[in-house]
């Protein structure tokens, strides 16, 4: 049984939480402020933490820098913080997904579902991803939309890989212009753009209403489909 420790101070939000997510096989912990929560993680060693950033004792950024200090469990930020300074310190502080206060219990649950798909499918090192309109084979370096072969730049390949290895998860512009552009280029937003740009029309993704590739204005993208292993 997956196990999901919620670190909230608002009894409401874990009561809530606890009864969602038990109806769906979950088995539940709590924790009402940041200390408790980090000895939890400490002593039941959960699958996935959702941590809410205004705690009594400590601020929820501070919980994230200390728990990636000794485990890498999947963090799922539910705040009322809603800033893209916050987001992005979040993420770059090793959260794995942000959602904003308040939220819908199916939204949830689908990014429950895709943060623990893309924790599980780091171990097994897929092969690729298909779904009979989009192939991506990694072993051969070839992506076909709908059966035709299409050529991408070396860039464009590898920010697609980079997004379709972390399924539901949002990955910043700074993360990915520091690992595919350096240090030196962390402003240089639009580069990232056009790529992403070039990228959606030759998969013929509608950045209005995609199917692959979702914009987090101003924070970063997240790639949407489902990995699976060809």
């Amino acid at each position: 049984m997956t196990r999901i420790l919620i670190i909230d101070d608002e009894p409401q939000i874990r009561r809530f939480l606890t009864i969602s997510l038990e109806s769906q096989g979950y088995q539940l912990y709590e924790a009402d402020n940041g200390r408790h929560g980090l000895e939890q993680i400490a002593l039941e060693q959960p699958d996935l933490i959702i941590l809410d950033l205004g705690l009594p004792d400590m601020d929820g950024q501070q919980v994230l820098r200390e728990l990636r200090t000794f485990c890498e469990t999947p963090v799922i930020v539910l705040s009322v913080r809603n800033s893209e300074r916050e987001k992005v310190e979040a993420l770059d502080n090793g959260c794995n997904d942000y959602v904003e206060k308040p939220f819908g219990v199916k939204e949830l649950l689908a990014r429950i579902r895709a943060v623990l798909r893309s924790a599980s499918g780091k171990e097994q090192a897929p092969l690729g991803y298909d779904d009979g309109h989009l192939k991506v084979d990694l072993p051969s370096r070839t992506i076909t939309v709908k059966g035709e072969r299409i050529r991408f730049s070396p860039r464009e390949y590898e920010l697609l890989l980079e997004l379709i290895q972390h399924p539901g998860q949002i990955l910043t512009q700074q993360y990915l212009l520091r690992k595919y552009w350096g240090e030196s280029h962390l402003e240089d937003s639009h580069y990232l753009r056009i790529f992403i740009r070039q990228i959606r029309n030759k998969l013929g993704d509608d950045p209005t209403k995609p199917a692959y590739i979702e914009t987090d204005a101003g924070v970063g993208y997240r790639f949407i489909g489902e990995l699976k292993s060809l």
